[in-house]
């Protein structure tokens, strides 16, 4: 994971960050992919927007229907909307949680396969449950289509250096409309992503390897981290490595925690989740912040041309 031999002045070994303290409650899962993935690489690679890959949704419940993130010259900006219920337009909240994350990865990596922006998401809710690894049950279930029409009806607007894109990522909206996790429709399901999300994600795709995607399904900021390594890491140049300041990753990844204190240590425990999950990440914890070292992507580049020629 970690290279003692290049660690630039000052860093630390990576035990004293992501060593200490012991692994979440889902750590059995965590080492059982992590030993997969560190075995072989992934059959095919899944794949999210590049953007989101360094900007995320809201972790948790959001006031409001607005809702901002910026990282560096990327910007994510939610607006949330209206769905028609064959009577009303009515409001829905803003998505947050992993749920909607990990629907957007599903439905960006069909999108990126078939190379079309509709995707079939099963005749059920159930069906499309168990393709995301998630529980069905009866709580579950309803959180998840809260979370599914509040995805469906926000707005997204990406900024991307000095380009706004109007990007709202779901143009159609017809999925299990028989209102039963298990109660088969007549019809797949559909969600068709709009042409300027599809148009975009084509050109910036990260590719993601689905085991790890699994094993940090638990948490919305370890997603958030295992993504932006990914995009990250093996676009560094240099021995040195690029150091990231903890004020820099709070902007970027802690709005939702008042307390310093509070957001390091949640930090430290989604890394070392990351770290189990993505070997070859190189990252050194130094005095004020990381250093991010050059380091090989999750999926390698035969695993994705042959998931670009095989789709």
């Amino acid at each position: 994971m970690s290279d003692e031999g290049n660690r630039p002045d000052g860093a630390t070994p990576q035990g004293d960050l992501f060593g200490a303290g012991a692994l979440p409650p889902t750590s059995a899962r965590i080492v059982r992919l992590g030993g997969e993935i560190a075995g072989a690489p992934p059959e095919r690679p899944d794949y999210l927007h590049s953007v989101l890959c360094q900007v995320g949704l809201p972790r948790r419940r959001v006031e409001g229907t607005t809702f901002e993130r910026t990282n560096g010259n990327a910007s994510l900006l939610i607006e949330a909307g209206k769905l028609w219920n064959g009577r009303d337009w009515v409001p829905q909240p803003l998505p947050y949680g992993t749920r909607p994350r990990l629907a957007l990865v599903h439905l960006s990596s069909e999108a990126v396969r078939t190379k079309s922006p509709t995707v079939e998401v099963g005749h059920s809710v159930r069906e499309f449950l168990l393709r995301l690894g998630i529980s069905t049950g009866g709580e579950e279930y309803a959180n998840f289509g809260r979370q599914m029409r509040a995805l469906a009806a926000c707005r997204m607007s990406l900024g991307i250096g000095l380009e706004t894109l109007e990007a709202k990522p779901i143009k159609r909206f017809a999925a299990w409309v028989d209102g039963s996790p298990h109660q088969r429709a007549l019809r797949p399901g559909v969600i068709e992503l709009t042409p300027e999300f599809y148009a975009s994600l084509a050109e910036s795709a990260v590719p993601l390897d689905a085991r790890a995607l699994g094993a940090l399904k638990h948490s919305a900021l370890a997603l958030d981290v295992y993504s932006w390594l990914a995009h990250r890491l093996h676009r560094i140049r240099g021995r040195a490595g690029t150091k990231v300041s903890w004020a820099n990753l709070r902007a970027q990844f802690g709005q939702e925690y008042r307390d310093p204190k509070d957001f390091k240590r949640e930090m430290a425990k989604a890394l070392r989740a990351v770290m189990a999950v993505y070997p070859d990440a190189r990252v050194e914890q130094v005095a004020g912040g990381l250093v991010l070292m050059p380091s090989r992507s999750p999926v390698p580049k035969t695993v994705v041309q042959l998931g670009a020629r095989r789709a």
